[in-house]
């Protein structure tokens, strides 16, 4: 098992660069659509149900969002096609990005998996992770898991970030070191 370093609330967020599917490279960690925050969610890739029903529940939220200045955008290790494929199963707005790679993984933290078989998917792949970046380019929250069924309730990460949006100068969590 080797050690991973871990995405530190308070830091800056770093750039990933990742390709969506028209072909257009993106930095991730960059609000867009008007917003000054962006979401970023790291799903599992297309062999992921629980992944694919969490991408469409958080279409869900897109106006909350919206409403208080936040972004989205997802992506997985997938490739292209299997983005293609994943795309026949979702109802969304928001960018998703495909080709995040082992080292990007790493950089963010994320728990890295092998795949069971040849069906499950061909390489390797990111559990899932959510990462809050505010407008100064800070990790304002994170969520990093090791399996698909640990993840946030999207309604309620709303709630905290529209509470958070909505105070002055309310703190990042999470900063004390020792």
């Amino acid at each position: 098992m080797t050690n991973s370093v871990k995405i530190t609330a308070g830091n800056i967020f770093p750039a990933i660069e990742a390709t969506l599917l028209n072909g257009t490279t993106v930095d991730m960690s960059k609000a867009h659509s008007g917003a000054d925050w962006q979401m970023i969610i790291v799903y599992r890739g297309k062999h992921c149900p629980l992944c694919v029903r969490y991408l469409n529940l958080l279409e869900e939220q897109q106006e909350a969002l919206k409403a208080i200045g936040v972004s989205v955008s997802a992506i997985s290790a997938d490739s292209k096609a299997q983005l293609e494929g994943t795309m026949e199963q979702l109802s969304i707005t928001y960018p998703i990005a495909y080709g995040l790679t082992e080292q990007q993984m790493q950089q963010l933290g994320l728990y890295i998996s092998a795949p069971r078989s040849e069906q499950e998917t061909d390489h390797n792949f990111a559990e899932p992770g959510l990462f809050i970046i505010n407008d100064e380019g800070n990790t304002q929250a994170v969520n990093i898991s090791n399996t698909p069924f640990l993840r946030p309730e999207l309604d309620v990460v709303v709630r905290g970030l529209t509470f958070v949006r909505n105070q002055d100068d309310y703190p990042i969590r999470g900063t004390v070191t020792y």
